[in-house]
């Protein structure tokens, strides 16, 4: 029976869980978590690599407690994510430039003021279907 493999990458932790396609009962579950920075308040970080690292080493995990055949390895994978946490990638080198700024990162909150307080909200809003708010990732990429 082919499996379903779904990917949870959350804000604390990375996880792993395989499904009996046919009867969407859970075979198993790996987790990891990993760490949170916050340089300074109302900032929160994390660290790229270790995003990455804890996703792969749980996929692993988790497909090698399965014991199944290769041709029952996963049919199927769902990827979750954090959304708005945001992370830039050196073009050259595949490296991060700097840690993950995370969907909870408040650093931006004046920015985003001064562009209401000017008056870009409509523009913006016209433009992405969003509000201006830090939550958002275009503010953290500035």
């Amino acid at each position: 029976m082919p499996y379903i493999l779904a990917i949870d990458q959350g804000t604390t932790s990375s996880r792993a869980m395989i499904f009996d396609a046919g009867s969407g009962n859970v075979k198993t579950v790996a987790q990891q978590e990993f760490m949170q920075h916050f340089p300074a308040d109302g900032w929160v970080e994390h660290d790229a690599e270790e995003i990455w690292s804890s996703t792969l080493a749980v996929t692993r995990q988790a497909l090698a407690s399965l014991k199944a055949e290769s041709g029952d390895l996963p049919a199927t994978i769902g990827i979750t994510n954090q959304r708005e946490t945001s992370v830039i990638w050196d073009r050259k080198t595949g490296a991060p430039v700097h840690r993950a700024i995370v969907w909870q990162d408040r650093r931006t909150a004046e920015f985003c003021a001064q562009l209401e307080a000017d008056g870009h909200g409509a523009l913006i809003s016209s433009r992405t279907g969003l509000l201006i708010d830090p939550y958002f990732s275009g503010a953290k990429v500035r």
